[in-house]
């Protein structure tokens, strides 16, 4: 097949996946109010702007909002500007979200933001501040997986075709020599697309032979007996690599400045406090994960899942081009323009006022 007409085949496969989340939820369900993040007496809002719409998904590697929205950190930092959120399942469906302006802001991982960004010849969406590194594991069954060199001619899972894992082990897979069919998923080995929330599931069935996964869904599998036999840290430079970045409307950003640069002073605050209180701040993101989707987390899942993610500001601008490179080679992208994707100039703001020093956009920024 051209190379054209592959490209037109996996966006269009792209494309169609936020309908099949969209069809089960929506933008998004709304996460529910517990009263944690009431507007304090005599708050203004800013720019005059009513409500601001977040979405984040339930998942540890997006603590940042986890724990923020919990802890009602945003909410002090909007004043009487109301926080409202949304919980996504997939980045497909949260980028169609932000595209509609059913939210201006998101949590999301640097595949999704990247096709988000080409697709719309990088006229909706910027990044504007980073959130985590790491929180992602190949976790396979011991029975029949003892090596990595094992992983070939099994069954993989991965949470959804060219999302942030599907690419990552695409890499992974091309790097050992095998071939795999990047549409199909077929080949020396293969890659199940599967919903994180089914991958444990299917690893119990025998289903599957492994996943390629983020926190929580790594540890629930090491719970079921899974092993660990790759953390992806250990394949990036000093053990960093973006996983969740922060995200905004284009136009949002351009009408209200003064919001996004409040939800970016919440977001630095909610990770120093994150950083500071690892243990606390654990809790408060499963406690937003129950309210969020009904059912907190065990402590055998919890405690490694938590103690894998790096929280940071730093949207570590140079992995993220170095995950575009990736998408390329494993045949679900162009090569990419995405000089512009990165707008750095509110968040290095909050970061001068807090005395941190500036992040770097890699040249990536703002034409």
């Amino acid at each position: 097949m051209p190379a054209s007409s592959a490209l037109r085949r996996s966006l269009a496969v792209i494309a169609a996946l936020p309908l099949l989340t969209l069809a089960a939820c929506g933008y998004g369900s709304q996460a529910k109010d517990d009263g944690t993040a009431k507007v304090a007496a005599g708050a203004k809002k800013i720019d005059g702007l009513d409500k601001v719409k977040i979405g984040y998904f339930g998942n540890l590697t997006h603590g940042t909002a986890l724990v923020g929205v919990q802890k009602g950190i945003f909410q002090k930092a909007l004043g009487a500007t109301e926080v409202e959120s949304a919980i996504f399942n997939a980045g497909p469906s949260e980028i169609e979200a932000l595209n509609s302006g059913s939210i201006d802001i998101g949590w999301i991982g640097p595949s999704p933001a990247i096709n988000g960004y080409v697709k719309s010849n990088g006229k909706n969406l910027r990044i504007i501040g980073g959130s985590a590194s790491g929180g992602v594991k190949l976790v396979v069954n011991p029975d029949k997986i003892k090596s990595l060199k094992d992983v070939k001619g099994k069954r993989i899972a991965t949470p959804q075709l060219g999302n942030t894992q599907d690419v990552a082990f695409l890499n992974w897979v091309a790097d050992q020599g095998w071939k795999v069919d990047p549409q199909s998923g077929k080949g020396d080995v293969t890659v199940v697309r599967s919903d994180n929330k089914v991958t444990p599931d299917a690893y119990k069935s025998g289903s599957v032979d492994g996943a390629w996964v983020p926190e929580p869904t790594a540890s629930k599998l090491v719970a079921e007996g899974g092993k660990v036999l790759l953390d992806e840290s250990t394949l990036w430079p000093d053990k960093k690599f973006v996983i969740t970045n922060i995200i905004v409307r284009q136009q949002f950003l351009k009408e209200h400045p003064k919001v996004v640069e409040a939800v970016l002073k919440g977001s630095v605050e909610t990770n120093k406090w994150i950083n500071a209180n690892p243990d606390a701040a654990k809790e408060a993101a499963n406690k937003q994960l129950e309210q969020d989707s009904g059912k907190a987390l065990p402590a055998d899942v919890l405690d490694p899942a938590w103690k894998s993610i790096r929280f940071t500001d730093d949207p570590l601008a140079s992995t993220l081009n170095t995950e575009a490179e990736h998408a390329v080679k494993a045949g679900l992208l162009q090569k990419p323009d995405l000089k512009g994707i990165y707008d750095l100039a509110p968040l290095n703001k909050v970061l001068k006022a807090e005395g941190e020093p500036a992040v770097d956009d890699a040249g990536l920024g703002a034409k």
